[in-house]
């Protein structure tokens, strides 16, 4: 079995061959070679293989993989990626709409799985991947990080605590801005078709690819791609389940070409007894980082606001002043970190991830129902006995 760095500094003494983890990268975009590089910050992990269609993105790849040490094979198609025996697991950062059959196939292929957010394209899709999960032995990882930051364990901690008294409501926001005209152009070779995969046939658009996440041919807009994160935060802190109904409005896109609106309000209604309340507007003035976003959670006993970087806890009768406050010493950044290294240990164990599949179903569902609101404008409901969302 593969050996893990520990908390601290990485080991320096050179891995046995017999204990490295085998990776597989599937998708090497910005995100995709990002997290793979997070990966390489264990010393058990040798990237084996690279999958991309777009020719610059696999090269620089392949190029940032044999800097830490890797000298992996180039794939152009991922199932002869997961068809490579010395394969152990596979990471999975393309675009939205192929994240299920990527995810079935590597199952399928006996990998272990850390895939991206969202987890899905679509409720059907989610509910078929959570029973896949169910009947396979393998460990699968969603990269909803806020589920293994300290700062957000911590914050669950207070909810539990009691420290807010009842929390009947979740207001959360995000604000940035994506407006500014920005060419879209390739530097390379693109397999278009193969890139398209199972959405809609469409003739070539560098906006489509650049953009991807703000067609609904591909994904869930701006909504779907921050609010998977919110809303799983917002799971998280609550100890929340599935969601009972969920309601959004939205004003019309102002992204040229695009069909996914970036101003939208999602409330979503739980069984514990509280509302979540999502808005994100992307047509705003742009913040950093670290401010661009933040939960606040109101209790009948005291407020805690948690964003990125810190929380802080207000009481009753003394909300100009933190009864509470926790600053991440890491910052937001280490939190990929940490989630992938419970990945690896899990990996390791055979135990539970902290995002599993069903986890990261709930906050995909949360965003994918919103949309559904908007398109049908009315409430949507889900129906647990069913799978299915109704209205």
């Amino acid at each position: 079995m593969f050996l893990l760095a520990g908390a601290g500094a990485l080991a320096a003494h050179a891995v046995p061959p017999s204990d490295q983890l085998v990776l597989g990268v599937i998708g090497s975009g910005g995100r995709g070679t990002l997290v793979m590089s997070t990966f390489q910050k264990d010393p058990a992990v040798k990237v084996g293989a690279i999958c991309d269609v777009y020719e610059p993105n696999l090269e620089r790849a392949l190029s940032v993989a044999s800097k830490a040490g890797s000298q992996a094979r180039a794939y152009r198609n991922y199932k002869e990626l997961l068809a490579d025996k010395s394969i152990q697991a596979v990471l999975i950062a393309s675009p939205e709409h192929w994240h299920y059959q990527m995810v079935m196939d590597a199952l399928a292929a006996g990998k272990d799985v850390y895939v991206e957010k969202p987890l899905c394209h679509s409720p059907e899709q989610g509910a078929a991947l959570v029973e896949a999960e169910k009947k396979s032995k393998n460990i699968v990882q969603v990269g909803m990080q806020r589920r293994s930051y300290d700062l957000y364990q911590e914050g669950r901690r207070v909810v539990a605590s009691g420290e807010l008294g009842s929390v009947r409501m979740v207001r959360s926001w995000w604000l940035n801005n994506y407006l500014t005209p920005a060419p879209a152009k390739l530097d390379g070779k693109l397999d278009w078709d193969q890139w398209q995969g199972p959405a809609p046939k469409r003739e070539f658009d560098p906006n489509r690819f650049r953009n991807w996440r703000y067609y609904s041919d591909y994904a869930g807009g701006i909504l779907a791609d921050q609010g998977a994160h919110v809303f799983d935060g917002i799971h998280m802190l609550m100890n929340a389940s599935y969601p009972l109904a969920v309601t959004a409005a939205a004003g019309k896109p102002h992204k040229a070409g695009v069909d996914m609106p970036e101003s939208v309000v999602a409330t979503a209604e739980y069984p514990e007894d509280f509302i979540g309340v999502f808005s994100i507007n992307y047509a705003a003035m742009r913040y950093l980082t670290r401010n661009d976003q933040l939960n606040q959670l109101d209790g009948d006993r005291a407020r805690m606001d948690i964003g990125r970087e810190e929380f802080r806890v207000f009481r009753q009768g003394a909300e100009d002043q933190p009864a509470l406050q926790k600053k991440s010493e890491k910052g937001f950044g280490y939190a990929t970190d940490l989630h992938v290294r419970n990945f690896l240990e899990c990996v390791r164990t055979r135990q539970t991830p902290t995002a599993p599949m069903k986890l990261a179903f709930q906050a995909a569902l949360v965003v994918q129902m919103a949309n559904l609101s908007l398109k049908h404008g009315r409430r949507m409901r889900w129906n647990a006995a069913s799978n299915r969302v109704e209205f």
